[in-house]
C-alpha cells in the first residue's frame, strides 16, 4: 500500500468516537508503522460520535477525492423515540420536552412520512458544525446563545418506516449530501403533532460501499502494522 501516492479506507466508526479521533488513530498508525513524518488523512463525511457505520477516509494524494465522496449518495437506519426532544436533537443531551403521542398511529405515521421525500428544505441543528460568523453553531448554543440558522435546500430519495412500536419508530434514509438525520427526526416529531429524537444512527451506505465491506477500526490497525511488518521483512 501506498498512503503518499494515496489509498481509501473504509471503516465502520465505533460508538462515541469523534470522526476526527478516527482519523487521528488511522493517521498515527500509518506515521508510526510505516515510518512517515507527515502524511495526509481526511474523511468524506462527518458522522455525529453517538452515530456509528461507513466512514470513507483518504491518504496523501487521494484526500484530492473526498469532495466526490462527500456528494455520493448515503444510507442510514435511525431509531427515533416519539414524544419527546432533546437541544441536540440525540442522547447527546437529556429530555427538555415530552408531548402527547396516543394519537399517533401506524397509519399517521404511514401518512407523514412520504413529506419528506424529494427534494425538501431543512434547518440544521443548533449543535452542528455549520459556521456563523465563522464560528460554529455549536459554540454559540453551548454558550446558551440563540442564533437563527438558514434553512437547506435538500434531497430525500428514500424513507422506509422498518419498524413502529410506540414510542420507537425505526427507519431507513437514503439521502443526500448535508442532510442532517437529527433534524429529520426533529421535523418528523413536528409533523406527528409531537416531538421526536434520535436514539441510534447507523450510516450503512455510501455510493456503493456498505458496511460489509468496511473495517473494524481495531483490525484496520492491526492489519497496517503487519503490513508494515511485511514491507520491512520484504
Amino acid at each position: 500500500m501506498d498512503f503518499k501516492e494515496g489509498e481509501v479506507l473504509y471503516v465502520n466508526k465505533p460508538f462515541g468516537w469523534t470522526s476526527f479521533k478516527v482519523v487521528g488513530r488511522v493517521r498515527g498508525k500509518i506515521s508510526k508503522a510505516f515510518h512517515i513524518k507527515k502524511i495526509k488523512v481526511g474523511h468524506a463525511g462527518t458522522l455525529d460520535p453517538l452515530a456509528t457505520g461507513v466512514m470513507i477516509l483518504c491518504t496523501g494524494k487521494a484526500t484530492k477525492r473526498i469532495e466526490s465522496f462527500q456528494y455520493q449518495t448515503k444510507e442510514y437506519v435511525a431509531t427515533l423515540k416519539l414524544g419527546a426532544t432533546t437541544p441536540s436533537f440525540d442522547m447527546e443531551h437529556e429530555e427538555d420536552a415530552t408531548y402527547p403521542t396516543a394519537h399517533i398511529t401506524r397509519e399517521l405515521i404511514d401518512e407523514v412520512i412520504p413529506r419528506f421525500t424529494g427534494e425538501i428544505w431543512q434547518v440544521p441543528p443548533v449543535y452542528s458544525a455549520v459556521k456563523i460568523d465563522g464560528i460554529r453553531a455549536y459554540d454559540y448554543a453551548r454558550k446558551g446563545q440563540e442564533i437563527a440558522l438558514k434553512p437547506k435546500l435538500l434531497v430525500i430519495d428514500e424513507i422506509e418506516v422498518l419498524d413502529f412500536s410506540m414510542p420507537v419508530l425505526k427507519i431507513r434514509v437514503v439521502c443526500s449530501k448535508g442532510t442532517y438525520i437529527r433534524a429529520l427526526a426533529r421535523d418528523i416529531g413536528a409533523a406527528l403533532q409531537s416531538g421526536a429524537y434520535l436514539t441510534a444512527l447507523e450510516r450503512t451506505r455510501v455510493g456503493d460501499k456498505r458496511l460489509e465491506d468496511c473495517w473494524q477500526v481495531d483490525d484496520l490497525l492491526e492489519f497496517l502494522d503487519k503490513e508494515a511488518q511485511e514491507n520491512a521483512v520484504g
